[in-house]
């Protein structure tokens, strides 16, 4: 990089959490878990593609499970990365009411903002668990791989709750600290990266 280009702050290393104790712990041991599922998963629908199509170009015929396994790999992507981004405090913000308030008002706002997401997170949390258990009354199972259904979205409760603890955990780093923080370990504020061309 150059002398006068700003530096972009890298968030794919090591995590650490801002909470003390048990709650920092957990929220460590969520984040690794998070990690895994999503490298496993993008890989595994990487190195799935790639097969399928060498298998169409070179047999003439594609794998007849391939679309199924990226289907369970899609769900479990969006629902592991909707804690990955709000632990990474990368969700999409309106801010402009928020941005304007002194420093103990975003606080404020954070902190309702958290509580309710958080609330919100566990009620689809519920609601896709009750779900799930209507798929498992069904029987109904996957064509190619011939395993019940309910288990390919399985991932969506644990997406929800993880995601409901995450926003949890903010709103108790934010009733601790004088700061302003997006998740556990994001303080609010916007970086300069402007460059002149």
């Amino acid at each position: 990089m150059s002398e006068n280009s700003p530096e972009i702050e890298d968030d794919t290393g090591h995590y650490e959490s801002g909470l003390p104790g048990f709650l920092g712990t957990l929220d460590e041991w969520i984040a690794k878990f998070e990690a895994v599922l999503l490298a496993l998963g993008v890989i595994l629908m990487a190195v799935n593609t790639c097969v399928n199509v060498i298998a169409r170009f070179v047999f003439g015929e594609g794998l007849f499970f391939s679309g199924e396994i990226n289907r369970i790999l899609i769900i479990l992507i969006t629902f592991a990365g909707i804690g990955y981004a709000a632990r990474h405090g990368r969700h999409i913000r309106m801010s402009a009411v928020y941005d304007a308030l002194p420093t103990t008002g975003r606080r404020v706002l954070m902190i309702i903002i958290a509580l309710f997401t958080s609330a919100v997170m566990f009620f689809l949390c519920y609601h896709s668990f009750d779900y799930i258990q209507t798929l498992y009354s069904r029987g109904r199972i996957l064509p190619a791989l011939g395993f019940e259904i309910w288990w390919i979205y399985i991932w969506a409760p644990v997406g929800f709750a993880i995601t409901g603890i995450q926003y949890l955990l903010t709103a108790i780093k934010n009733l601790t600290s004088k700061d302003v923080y997006l998740s556990t370990g994001v303080v609010d504020g916007y970086a300069d990266t402007e460059s002149e061309v």
